[in-house]
């Protein structure tokens, strides 16, 4: 990159090309493509994702927060709908007309627009946060690190045991694990993100801990001795096979992406492009591990994968969502599930469901473990006026906090390094649904950091001197 800080020339053409033109190209070449008012509609959003994700891939600054959004909505909700739209081809069995699928295209553009009218109005003002940069620049502390990582070593040491299935259940399939009921268990489910998250929030916090300023030999020697022990147990229960890919996937980018040589605008855009490759290419055959019965690897054309795979249900649970609303009308209480999620059905019969399973029992579906796109969930709630609120409020946010992690790039172990990758990549998890069943690990994983640090000391100004007084006329001034 030129050391004026502008973006490179020849970079932005090559992404721009790949990103909106070739794949989609790539994507559309079928023999029997339908073309029609939704496609065409659908084409403006490939082409309004791809330019938004080539800027970010381009761009002189680390815009970790932008890049997830805009990676989860290029390939779920950009490319994927292309091919189903275009080959008349989805992964489930609930079909819409083309009216409908019509206005989920454009659900989807209006969400785009008002996260890019939230990004460029955070952007004119990008003046110091009042709530957002204190918080962000509070730094890593050794005590509460060091307790953390005790805690959770010894969560895990009686935890694991009293599981069902014990240590085995962890390198266990999520096919088995849905067949024996373990994984719509609420109770079990609360047990293992209190394992799984406080693990990876020790790591994290360990390895990125500053020396100490009077000398560290022996915090030097508690971490060599805690790093193997919480490496292996993130290991244990962050790995993909029984964890959810998006969440295995997570722990693994925020602890490569927080790291101090990604941390650059340069090694950034490398690793940035890697990762878009790797879930373009990759990610289709990452779940090899989920099933007991494993097939042989069976390479799909990229219009195969999007259309035919359930990983990619997000834009046809979106359409099954018009058509609930048709039926059923809009459901304003539902936006109180996510905020009131820790009330027990107990003490509140009319508790809103889950909008990925409500989805999918209106659609007669057996299997429920579908998503539910933030896009649908605010539409559920009021409309299309909500979806502009809750996007342009999430454009807004995304850009002051990649403009607050750039200012605090240069400083060791404070939040802002630690908390901004988590939560760009836990991004992908958000946006994908349904909220309600993610808000809680979300909690957690917003939570447990602002425990281990404390808030940033401001450096003292250097002391000026007192004012001379003015030298009278006539006289030397004094020395």
């Amino acid at each position: 990159m030129p050391a004026s800080g502008k973006r490179c020339v020849a970079a932005v053409c090559c992404w721009s090309l790949l990103l909106t033109v070739l794949l989609p190209v790539l994507v559309l070449l079928t023999p029997d493509a339908r073309f029609g008012a939704a496609l065409a509609v659908q084409c403006v959003v490939v082409a309004h994702a791809g330019t938004a994700l080539t800027r970010v891939l381009t761009d002189t600054s680390v815009r970790l927060a932008a890049f997830g959004f805009w990676l989860f909505t290029y390939v779920w909700l950009g490319l994927a709908p292309l091919a189903m739209l275009a080959t008349d081809t989805y992964p489930l069995d609930h079909r819409t007309d083309d009216s409908t699928a019509f206005a989920a295209a454009a659900l989807t553009e209006l969400g785009l627009l008002a996260y890019s009218g939230g990004a460029a109005l955070a952007a004119r003002r990008a003046g110091p946060s009042a709530v957002l940069g204190p918080l962000l620049s509070r730094r890593l502390a050794p005590t509460p690190v060091l307790l953390l990582c005790g805690l959770s070593l010894v969560l895990a040491a009686v935890m694991i045991p009293l599981q069902e299935g014990g240590l085995p259940a962890f390198f266990t399939s999520r096919e088995a694990l849905r067949q024996s009921g373990a994984e719509e268990d609420s109770a079990r489910a609360l047990r293992v993100w209190v394992l799984s998250v406080p693990a990876f929030w020790a790591l994290a916090a360990l390895t990125h801990l500053p020396r100490l300023p009077s000398g560290d030999r022996l915090l030097r020697g508690l971490r060599w001795m805690l790093l193997p022990a919480l490496l292996a147990l993130n290991a244990v229960v962050n790995n993909p096979v029984s964890r959810p890919r998006f969440w295995a996937g997570t722990v693994l980018l925020a602890l490569l992406f927080s790291g101090r040589r990604f941390s650059g605008p340069r090694a950034f855009r490398a690793a940035a492009a890697a990762l878009t490759a790797g879930v373009l290419l990759v990610f289709p055959y990452s779940d090899h591990f989920r099933y007991d019965e494993r097939e042989a690897v069976r390479v799909l054309t990229l219009t195969e994968q999007f259309s035919t795979t359930m990983d990619y249900d997000a834009f046809q649970q979106m359409q099954t969502g018009l058509d609930y609303v048709r039926d059923n009308g809009f459901s304003p209480a539902a936006a109180l599930g996510p905020v009131l999620f820790m009330v027990p059905r107990s003490l509140w019969p009319g508790k809103p469901q889950t909008t990925g399973i409500e989805l999918a029992q209106y659609a007669g579906y057996d299997f429920h473990n579908l998503s539910a796109p933030l896009w649908i969930e605010a539409y559920l709630w009021g409309g299309a006026p909500c979806v502009v609120a809750v996007f342009c409020l999430l454009g807004a946010a995304g850009r002051r906090v990649d403009g607050l992690r750039a200012r605090l790039r240069g400083g060791p172990g404070t939040l802002a390094a630690l908390l901004v990758p988590a939560v760009a990549f836990y991004q992908l998890v958000l946006l994908r649904g349904s909220l309600m069943a993610v808000v809680g690990p979300l909690l957690l994983l917003l939570a447990v950091p602002l425990f281990l640090t404390t808030r940033a000391v401001a450096r003292p100004s250097p002391a000026r001197s007192p004012a001379r007084p003015p030298a009278r006329a006539g006289h030397a001034p004094t020395p």
